[in-house]
């Protein structure tokens, strides 16, 4: 259970405040997360972690000299926005470029991507990688398709020392590709964690049995056994990491090993545990290399534990034996005092400002009547917000209803002004796109700011939008939808619902029938369509591993868009507008 928070929904934004006033010498707060107290050399490649929070020491914890140069945090369980990313990179970024490192996350990989584009337009160097460590996610066959979890710890320390050692970009990504490739992790749930504010953990494991195959995201086994003794566990975790031993992971048999504990497991079990796992790994003919046992990455207070082997050659042993100096992972004497000098930090990189089309007209009236569906869909999603979050936890880490929540929240405020401000509806939607994408953060966030920002793209600025316009809306917004995500319909997300619409939609308004009722008629198909989603599996996204888990419970996304679209039928009918 989960019992010291303020506001549950601020819990993240709390914990960083009081991590930053904690480690005054290590790190600093910024937008998005933290970095570095003491600025990096001019030149020095910036090595950002970065993922939801809940995983402590993960990943703002290992920020500091020979380790991480910034962290980027998102919300609990939920990946940070592009904009929290943009915000922590521009604020560590040194001269030498940025490397992001993650675990394989849809929302991650698509935020984390995002913002290094973005970076990149600026002039700024920016490259992603994803941790595959979790050999429990997808088979040896599909290594690219296996979601990262503690093994991460072995990549981000490799990376950040190499960077430490001066070496450019393109080498530290690839010293981080190398390591990710030699890294396997396999886990094990006793019991699940509590979210804050919440009155049951995510999942239960039966007395006696345990699940195997855990997510660091609440997420449950993706099979059960018995819980055996500590020596029966050493030996199926060290069985089934050497069953996946990489191809060329060479012949000498050094080891960098993590026995890592989930947040509820005692030091005193892990070590009972290690002593069971040396001696399996003795017996294999491995040697394991200042091995790490303790919490690295955790999952709030979830009783589990992980190992984790990775095969090293020369060198990577001497970047994993490298000196560092953060907050919870030490091998130097501590830092040097922070220097409070602005002028000494790097400077932020600056976009250029775009000057927004005012509205003029009919266009102001569909403005307004964007922001009115915005309260529209505001009402519904706070209203259905606890269903959402069940929906989720089936298969998921239970946050959808709660990040739609502020999702929508940040986008009406962001269009409300925008409007005062009398701007066209294309800047209007766009800032409610990137404010819903900025504070929701996870999938969900990234692809509802990348749908309304193609809404508003198509709408005009000087008139009201034709029925060919209003189709391009809804055609365009699909595709940035499949073209940032990558799904298709039968994936069991959103686009299920999505795509459906805007068909619909689009028929109608090109059979002449009236706007009210080729929208009307395409939510009657989009709602089939999520309902529909509750015999699919999910074949992308954090539900993916459980998939099995999810069949017979619609998709969250696809019911959120649905519920959506009709307010603001709903709110057309009250309106009797044919414009929007």
């Amino acid at each position: 259970m989960t019992r010291l928070f303020n506001d549950p929904a601020r819990f993240t934004d709390d914990m960083i405040t009081g991590f930053a006033a904690a480690h005054p010498g290590h790190v600093r707060a910024v937008p998005g997360g933290v970095v570095r107290a003491r600025p990096a050399r001019a030149g020095k490649v910036a090595v950002l972690t970065g993922g939801g929070s809940g995983h402590y020491p993960a990943f703002c914890g290992v920020v500091g000299p020979g380790f991480a140069d910034g962290s980027v945090i998102g919300d609990v369980f939920t990946s940070p926005s592009a904009a929290r990313a943009r915000s922590v990179a521009e604020a560590a970024e040194a001269g030498g470029g940025v490397l992001f490192l993650f675990g394989n996350y849809a929302g991650d990989v698509m935020n984390f991507g995002l913002a290094a584009r973005q970076l990149e337009g600026d002039g700024i160097p920016a490259r992603c990688l994803a941790v595959t460590d979790d050999i429990a996610s997808a088979p040896a066959d599909q290594t690219a398709r296996r979601r990262g979890i503690a093994g991460g710890f072995v990549v981000f320390k490799t990376a950040s020392a190499a960077a430490e050692e001066g070496a450019p970009l393109d080498e530290v990504v690839r010293v981080a590709e190398h390591t990710n490739a030699r890294t396997r992790t396999l886990g094990v749930a006793f019991d699940g964690c509590t979210l804050p504010g919440a009155e049951a953990p995510l999942f239960t494991v039966p007395q006696g049995r345990l699940g195997l195959g855990l997510g660091i995201h609440g997420e449950p086994g993706v099979s059960e056994d018995t819980l055996g003794t500590a020596e029966d566990l050493a030996r199926a975790l060290v069985t089934g990491l050497l069953a996946d031993r990489p191809a060329d992971a060479g012949d000498d048999g050094r080891v960098a090993v993590v026995l890592n504990g989930l947040g509820a497991t005692k030091y005193e079990e892990l070590y009972v545990l290690w002593g069971a796992v040396a001696r399996q790994l003795d017996e294999a003919g491995l040697t394991p290399v200042r091995p790490e046992v303790g919490e690295l990455v955790t999952s709030l207070d979830m009783a589990g534990c992980s190992l984790t082997l990775s095969w090293l050659d020369e060198e990577l042993e001497r970047l994993w034996l490298a000196p560092a100096d953060t907050p919870a992972f030490r091998r130097t004497p501590p830092p040097e005092p922070p220097v409070d000098d602005a002028a000494a930090r790097p400077a932020a990189s600056r976009r250029p400002e775009r000057a927004a089309a005012r509205a003029s007209g009919a266009a102001a009236e569909v403005a307004e009547l964007a922001v009115h569906a915005l309260r529209a869909a505001r009402d519904v999603l706070h209203r259905d917000a606890e269903e959402l979050g069940r929906l989720d936890a089936v298969a998921g880490d239970g946050d959808h209803g709660r990040g739609m929540c502020k999702g929508v929240d940040a986008a009406l405020a962001a269009a409300e002004k925008a409007h005062t401000d009398r701007l066209a509806p294309a800047a209007v939607l766009a800032a409610a796109g990137d404010a819903w994408a900025a504070e929701a953060g996870g999938t969900s966030g990234a692809l509802w700011g990348v749908g309304l920002r193609a809404v508003g793209a198509a709408l005009p600025a000087d008139r009201a939008p034709g029925r060919e316009e209003l189709a391009s809306a809804a055609a365009d917004a699909l595709t940035a939808v499949t073209s940032l995500g990558g799904a298709e319909v039968g994936d069991k997300t959103l686009v299920d619902a999505l795509a459906p619409f805007a068909t619909a939609f689009a028929t109608g308004l090109r059979s002449g029938a009236p706007v009210s009722e080729a929208y009307a008629s395409a939510v009657s198909e989009a709602r089939t369509a999520a309902e529909n989603t509750a015999g699919l599996r999910p074949r992308l996204g954090r539900a993916r591993p459980l998939a099995d888990r999810s069949v017979g419970t619609p998709d969250p996304g696809a019911t959120s868009l649905t519920a959506v679209l009709t307010a603001v039928a709903t709110l057309r009918a009250t309106t009797g507008s044919e414009s929007v």
